[in-house]
C-alpha cells in the first residue's frame, strides 16, 4: 500500500513520519483498509485503531446474522437505543460480547419480558454505560498519556494496557449493578395491592431535593473547561460521600445534585451537609431546595409536582441556603432552626406559597435570614403575618 500517496504521511518528517510509516503498516497488515486510515487521520485518532481492534469491533450485523441467526434489525436497534450511531449492515461494529448480549436480549424475550419494558432498560444502560466510558476515558487517557509521545508509541501502549485491563472491567460491572440490584430490591414492597393487581404504585410518596451552584454557567466563561470540569466532580463527589440511607443520590448534571427520601428530616440533613462542605471545599456557593409529595419513579428518575416544586424553590433560594416548603418544614419541625422565608409565586403552584429556610440546630446568635431571593417587586412576594 503506497501510503504517500494516499495523503497519509503529508506535512510529516523525520522521527514522526517514521513512526506513522511503522503504525499504517502495522494497521494494514492487521487489515484496516485504506479508506478507514484516511477517516483515521483526517479525524487525528489514528493512535487510537489498535484500541478499536483489542475492543473487538470484527463482525457486521449481516456476518452475525448469517452465522448466529440474530436478526440483523434487531442488532442495530438496540445499538440505537444505547445511544450509538446507527451502522449500515456490513459496518464492522459488533464485537463477540454483542453477540453474547444480543443472545441475551433474545432470552429475555422469550422468558415474557415486554418489549418495552426491554426497549426502556436498553435506553438508561445506554446512557449509563455512555457517562461511564467517557469517564473512564478520559481517566485512562491521563494517566498513561505521556509528553513527547509518537503515534506509535500510543497505539502499542494504548493497546496493551487495553488487552491487561479490560478483562478486569467486568467482575466490577457486575458487581456494581448486583448491589445496586440488591438495594433496590430492599427498598421494595409487594403488599396485598400488588399482589391483587399484579402492579406496582404507580407513585410514591418522597420529599425531593435539589442542590445547585451558584454562578456556574457564569463561571464557564472565566475558567479553564479543566476547572469547571473539576468544580463539577467535586460536586458530585460530596454528593455521593454524604447521601446516606434513607436518602439516596439520584443524579448530578454539571452543576447541580438531585436527592430523594422517604424519610423528610435526613434529607434536609443531608442538604444542609452539602451547602456546608461545598463551602469548606472552596466551591462556589450552593443552594438547596426540598419539597415533599408523590413522585413517579421510572428509568431510575422520579418524575411528578414535588420534583418540579423542589427544582423551583431552589431557583429562588438564596446562596449558602436550604430552603423548604411548609410541608417539609411541619415533617420536622424541632429538628431544625427555621425560619419564615416568605410566600412566593412559583410556577404551577395557584397560590403563593410559604417557605422555611433550615438551619442546623446551633447557636441562635447569627442574624436572621429568609434565605431566598428578594423579588422585583413587593408584589411578587407577601410576608405572612405573625
Amino acid at each position: 500500500m503506497d501510503f504517500a500517496s494516499a495523503g497519509l504521511l503529508d506535512g510529516l518528517e523525520g522521527e514522526e513520519r517514521a513512526a506513522r510509516l511503522e503504525l499504517l503498516g502495522r494497521l494494514s497488515a492487521d487489515g484496516v483498509g485504506i479508506d478507514e486510515l484516511q477517516a483515521a487521520v483526517a479525524e487525528d485518532r489514528l493512535a487510537l485503531l489498535p484500541l478499536d481492534r483489542v475492543l473487538g469491533a470484527r463482525y457486521s450485523a449481516a456476518e452475525i446474522e448469517r452465522n448466529e441467526g440474530i436478526p440483523v434489525e434487531l442488532l442495530i436497534r438496540f445499538r440505537r437505543l444505547l445511544g450509538l450511531p446507527t451502522p449500515r449492515p456490513d459496518d464492522k461494529v459488533f464485537s463477540h460480547e454483542d453477540i453474547e448480549a444480543a443472545r441475551s436480549t433474545q432470552m429475555f424475550i422469550d422468558s415474557g419480558l415486554k418489549m418495552e419494558a426491554i426497549v426502556e432498560i436498553t435506553r438508561v444502560l445506554g446512557e449509563g454505560m455512555a457517562r461511564l466510558a467517557a469517564t473512564t476515558t478520559a481517566a485512562f487517557v491521563e494517566a498513561f498519556l505521556q509528553p513527547g509521545d509518537s503515534e506509535q508509541e500510543v497505539a502499542v501502549r494504548f493497546s496493551l494496557l487495553a488487552e491487561q485491563l479490560t478483562p478486569a472491567v467486568g467482575p466490577v460491572l457486575i458487581a456494581a449493578y448486583g448491589a445496586h440490584l440488591r438495594e433496590s430490591v430492599g427498598r421494595g414492597m409487594i403488599g396485598r395491592d400488588e399482589l391483587a393487581t399484579g402492579r406496582l404504585p404507580g407513585s410514591q410518596d418522597v420529599a425531593v431535593c435539589f442542590a445547585d451552584l451558584v454562578g456556574f454557567t457564569r463561571l464557564g466563561g472565566e475558567v479553564e473547561v479543566q476547572e469547571l470540569g473539576s468544580v463539577a466532580g467535586s460536586l458530585a463527589r460530596l454528593a455521593a460521600e454524604l447521601a446516606q440511607p434513607p436518602v439516596r443520590l439520584v443524579k448530578t448534571i454539571g452543576d447541580a445534585a438531585m436527592f430523594v427520601s422517604s424519610d423528610t428530616g435526613p434529607l434536609v440533613e443531608v442538604a444542609l451537609a452539602l451547602v456546608e462542605a461545598a463551602e469548606v471545599a472552596e466551591l462556589p456557593s450552593l443552594r438547596a431546595g426540598v419539597a415533599s409529595g408523590p413522585a413517579l419513579l421510572r428509568s431510575g428518575d422520579y418524575y411528578g409536582h414535588s420534583v418540579n416544586l423542589a427544582s423551583r424553590v431552589t431557583g429562588i433560594a438564596r446562596p449558602g441556603s436550604v430552603l423548604c416548603t411548609q410541608e417539609v418544614h411541619d415533617a420536622a419541625p424541632e429538628a431544625f432552626d427555621w425560619s419564615f422565608a416568605g410566600r412566593h409565586r412559583l410556577k404551577g403552584v395557584s397560590e403563593p406559597a410559604p417557605l422555611h429556610r433550615a438551619r442546623p440546630r446551633r447557636s441562635r446568635e447569627e442574624p436572621p435570614d429568609d434565605g431566598a431571593t428578594k423579588p422585583r417587586s413587593g408584589r411578587r412576594r407577601r410576608r405572612e403575618s405573625s
